[in-house]
């Protein structure tokens, strides 16, 4: 009797517990008992505390097991993780900001008292939205204590049948019953066993009679190998029979056990992410689902979205056109040069020889990109042909002017009449001027060498002649003519042109200024690195403002300490870059100074989290200035 009643009263338990965690599905599948998903709340900082970021607290009475800090997917950085107690607020929306191009957003995964069973799992999974691209997050897993024991159960028994295969494979081969062979059949073979030296293939063959492969095939047992075998090829198909609901390794933030059924449980999920530009918002939501032995048994009931509305550093910009002066003369002055090939003491131009062809027609699209350019008249286009100093003086002189000329009649074929009559030549006997450019730069010749050439090039002007006669005894005179010589043969095309409807030599004016501008724009995109290089510069409160955005605060200070103090965000920017160096007495000053201009900056510095504990100061002083 006794062991019948002892049966009877455990069939009732069962059937009481099963019926309430059928209760308990029904009411999660209703929604009468969901999860909450709020806002991180935030703390209060006390003046000179330092926060604390690896506390537990636990409103379970065993207490989960979770780890105080986790590594962000994002930054890299070590972000703390927190189980807070039971009361709270809970918030639908949240205003966070972007710094330094990220964002970092909180919030409180709740899971209420009764929602937890031994025998199961729920899964979290938050998703991200950005700008309508909806982004799934590390998922959180909060396991019953049974649910857990049920899963390294089944790895238990894989890694039991894992035990059971043979990786060693001289466990197949009868060593003992070989080696026996060996011993009475091939003592000499036998004795081989310590000794170190190496039998080639034909010489074992020789001694055993049969190949090595054939006796180890012999003395292998094959039936134990052919069951190894086939044990392998299971590994898979019963790694999925014991294994039914794997420990995930990926994609989890927390895989945390529960001990207990009583109280609920609460993990503050931080997230921080690479902002975009004109990024809004960032709306949270979750899914998922209740599992018991691996299989779903009710998909969740979540609670609405939660919202985050994000504000950055560049909606303080100050984002009007900026122009600067601009004078323009009515004159104006183009020039290009080709480096085109004649054969010694010729005028001809040959297309055929070096690059002339490539030469000539990149001077040809020049004069055309000029021609196209209806704010600008020609007034003339002067051809000079400049020669090496080989030979005198005056026959250069020549040869230089009949090359101009040669060039001139070429150019004359492509383009227009107007442009035909306005082309003129000039010659360059000899161009010492760029042969002492390319000696300084020149890197093979020696510096004694540099030296005496460059003192001979001084003295061309008085006689050119007798410069390049003294020149062509130098031990470095033919590496002269091959490698510099050749540079100096070339053809200037000087461009005069004048604007079109100009009639005084010079105007001033204004003009957008589309580098600054640029700097706005990389200001706006959050490319801050190539804002501060634009903005730098100009030294104004956009270059201050763009220095904060890169977190240059030192550098921001010094360009803010040169602005106008009567600008209301002048004063802003100052508190807030005053309060990031820990300053908070002259932040206060400044912030104090920003809202007696512009009251409206008082909600602006709700969103700026470097102002909070000015604020709070600001506040606590005009208490007390009441109560008095």
């Amino acid at each position: 009797m006794c062991s019948k009643a002892r049966l009877a009263l455990l069939l009732a338990i069962m059937a009481t517990v099963s019926c309430t965690s059928y209760r308990k599905v029904q009411r999660i599948r209703s929604g009468e008992l969901a999860m909450e998903l709020s806002v991180a709340e935030e703390e209060s900082v006390e003046e000179e505390e330092e926060p604390v970021i690896d506390s537990i607290r636990s409103s379970l009475s065993d207490g989960p097991l979770i780890m105080n800090a986790i590594r962000d997917d994002e930054t890299g950085e070590m972000v703390a993780t927190d189980v807070i107690d039971a009361s709270r607020v809970v918030a639908r929306f949240r205003n966070v900001a972007e710094r330094a191009g990220y964002v970092s957003v909180s919030f409180d995964v709740i899971v209420p008292e009764g929602m937890a069973d031994s025998k199961w799992q729920l899964r979290i999974n938050p998703f991200i939205t950005l700008k309508d691209e909806r982004e799934p997050l590390e998922a959180v897993y909060v396991t019953g204590r049974k649910y857990r024991a049920a899963q390294l159960r089944g790895y238990e028994r894989y890694q039991k049948f894992i035990s059971t295969i043979i990786t060693d494979t001289s466990r197949f081969i009868k060593l003992h019953q070989l080696e026996i062979f060996l011993k009475r059949n091939f003592p000499e073979t036998y004795a081989m066993k310590t000794d170190s030296s190496i039998v080639s293939e034909p010489l074992a063959e020789s001694l055993f009679g049969v190949s090595q492969i054939e006796a180890l095939r012999h003395y292998t047992d094959r039936l134990k190998q052919k069951r190894n075998e086939h044990r392998i090829s299971r590994v898979d198909r019963m790694y999925r029979k014991y294994v039914k609901d794997p420990i995930p390794e990926d994609g989890v933030r927390l895989d945390t056990v529960i001990h207990s059924d009583e109280g609920e449980f609460l993990y503050r999920y931080t997230h921080t992410f690479r902002s975009r530009p004109n990024l809004k918002k960032a709306v949270i939501s979750l899914e998922g689902g209740l599992y018991e032995e691996g299989v779903s048994v009710a998909d969740m009931t979540f609670p609405e979205d939660i919202t985050f509305y994000i504000s950055s550093l560049s909606a303080l910009m100050d984002d009007r056109p900026k122009y600067r002066m601009v004078i323009l003369e009515r004159r104006v002055y183009d020039n290009t040069k080709a480096l085109i090939d004649f054969a010694a003491g010729s005028a001809t131009v040959d297309t055929t020889l070096g690059d002339n062809a490539s030469e000539l027609a990149r001077v040809l699209r020049c004069v055309e990109d000029v021609s196209l350019r209806t704010e600008y008249a020609l007034d003339s286009l002067v051809i000079m042909a400049s020669c090496s100093p080989e030979g005198s003086y005056e026959a250069n002189r020549i040869l230089s002017r009949k090359r101009s000329e040669a060039v001139r009649k070429y150019i004359s074929q492509y383009v227009s009449d107007a442009w035909r009559d306005s082309l003129r030549i000039s010659e360059m006997p000899e161009n010492w001027e760029q042969l002492i450019k390319l000696v300084r730069n020149d890197t093979i010749l020696g510096d004694a060498a540099r030296t005496k050439v460059l003192a001979l090039a001084d003295k061309a002007g008085a006689d050119p002649d007798v410069a390049e006669r003294a020149m062509s005894r130098l031990p470095q005179y033919r590496y002269l003519r091959e490698k510099i010589y050749p540079k100096l043969r070339s053809v200037r095309f000087d461009f005069h042109l004048h604007r079109v409807g100009m009639r005084k030599d010079t105007v001033h004016t204004t003009e957008l200024d589309t580098l600054y501008m640029a700097g706005l724009r990389a200001l706006k995109e959050m490319d801050y690195k190539k804002a501060v290089e634009i903005l730098r510069p100009y030294d104004d409160y956009n270059s201050a403002l763009a220095f904060m955005s890169a977190d240059y605060n030192h550098s921001a200070l010094d360009v803010l300490q040169r602005q106008d103090d009567t600008k209301p965000r002048v004063c802003y920017l100052k508190a807030m870059v005053l309060s990031r160096l820990g300053l908070i007495d002259e932040a206060l000053k400044y912030y104090t100074l920003s809202i007696a201009y512009d009251p409206s900056l008082q909600f602006r510095a709700n969103l700026d989290p470097e102002m909070f504990r000015v604020v709070n100061k600001y506040k606590s002083i005009n208490k007390n200035k009441d109560e008095i």
